[in-house]
């Protein structure tokens, strides 16, 4: 659920795709295995590449596991428009607000720990927050503080496009959303705002005692098994990588994005994973329990975490640092060039991952939920991803979209 700017089937086509858009080398063969039954992957496989097709979509990666059943893992198109080198599943990419379910729960671990308290206002662990004695832990990890959401200022967005190189750090872009009033009282509805995650950084800062990067890395990324994911410090993006395309651009060209400094994000959308770590991260986010049999969060906190309150989006609820969309829980996540969604239905035991190296959406709106819809249309008919045209995710939306995220940002 995180982005910059308004970022929103079926049988057997070739494996190999002709262009998707003009000057772009034609998509690669799908990679990966394909275990599910034939029938089935044939029709994924057709659909997903004729969605690609049509809105023009470099490459994507999906990985659907249900549990006791093979695995459908496959990466279709390029991952690199210049020089043809095909999407693998194996590939980092950039995951936006998909960050806010780590943040939140190293918020979550000092809960269990003693250390912060969820109905304490912040002001108890952080000073120079506007009305911080009156909005509390916990509004800010369900998104009901009522603060401004800094990637909705005019300013910051004309820096952030004219300098996408450029280094945020977190005090900068506080200082961004208290420039302006709060939207409404803490407590009295839900609106989506990466300001509220910022915060929850800076808190877990405060409070673990370390840079958050390394208490992630110590406290959630390690014993979650998540070794190709990290929240970087600057540009940096492991090897190999998915390159991601934008046209969030002063003259709206479509330009490579992969070594644009997501700092601007931080704690609400900078991290970086792979298709294999979200497909480990997803279930321990939505039972609270490790793959070892540890947990991740006690019961208790697990069991408020999951307490979906509504957002004013039809089938979207949103908890602490989790949202739910028609049965699918988890978060989706986007910023320029990249889009992910990794979602788990607890009903059908299923986990989807989606990663998509573009963020140009044009007339299909937004690119991860088009093929997170073709996927579930065809695998999970009973619960079918639509993701309302004014709730798609926004690290750094445009002001004249609402931002909302759903299960999947």
């Amino acid at each position: 659920m995180g982005r910059y700017r308004t970022p929103t089937v079926l049988a057997a086509a070739s494996l190999l795709l002709t262009a998707l858009c003009a000057g772009q080398a034609p998509a690669a063969a799908p990679q990966g295995r394909v275990d599910i039954d034939p029938v089935t992957a044939g029709r994924l496989d057709d659909a997903i590449t004729a969605a690609m097709h049509k809105a023009a979509i470099p490459g994507v990666g999906v990985g659907l596991w249900i549990d006791g059943e093979a695995p459908y893992v496959r990466a279709f198109g390029t991952a690199d428009k210049a020089t043809g080198v095909p999407i693998k599943t194996d590939m980092h990419t950039r995951i936006g607000s998909v960050t806010k379910t780590f943040t939140v729960t190293a918020v979550l671990q000092l809960v269990d720990d003693g250390k912060v308290r969820l109905d304490a206002p912040i002001s108890t662990y952080l000073d120079g927050v506007p009305g911080g004695d009156e909005i509390t832990v916990r509004q800010l990890a369900d998104m009901r503080s009522g603060l401004f959401n800094y990637t909705e200022d005019p300013r910051l967005l004309d820096a952030y496009k004219a300098d996408p190189h450029r280094a945020w750090t977190p005090q900068e872009l506080l200082d961004t959303a208290f420039r302006h009033p709060a939207n409404f009282p803490p407590g009295t509805r839900w609106e989506y705002s990466n300001t509220n995650t910022v915060l929850l950084g800076l808190l877990v800062e405060k409070v673990g005692g370390q840079p958050l990067h390394t208490y992630l890395q110590q406290h959630v990324l390690e014993p979650a098994g998540l070794d190709a994911t990290s929240l970087p410090t600057g540009a940096e993006i492991a090897s190999p990588y998915v390159h991601g395309y934008t046209n969030f651009t002063p003259d709206g060209a479509t330009v490579d994005a992969s070594t644009w400094n997501p700092s601007w994000a931080w704690a609400a959308g900078a991290t970086i994973s792979t298709i294999d770590d979200l497909h480990a991260w997803v279930p321990a986010l939505v039972t609270g329990k490790l793959p070892d049999g540890d947990r991740l969060l006690e019961p208790g906190t697990q069991a408020q975490r999951l307490r979906m309150l509504p957002t004013g989006y039809p089938d979207i609820g949103y908890g602490l640092g989790i949202a739910e969309l028609d049965g699918w829980i988890g978060h989706n996540g986007e910023l320029p060039g990249y889009e992910t969604i990794a979602v788990r239905l607890p009903q059908a035991r299923a986990t989807l991952v989606i990663v998509v190296n573009s963020d140009v959406d044009g007339k299909f709106g937004n690119l991860s939920s088009l093929i997170a819809n073709t996927v579930t249309k065809i695998a999970t008919p009973d619960h079918v991803w639509e993701l309302p045209p004014a709730a798609h995710p926004n690290t750094v939306p445009e002001p004249s979209a609402p931002p909302a995220p759903t299960p999947s940002s």
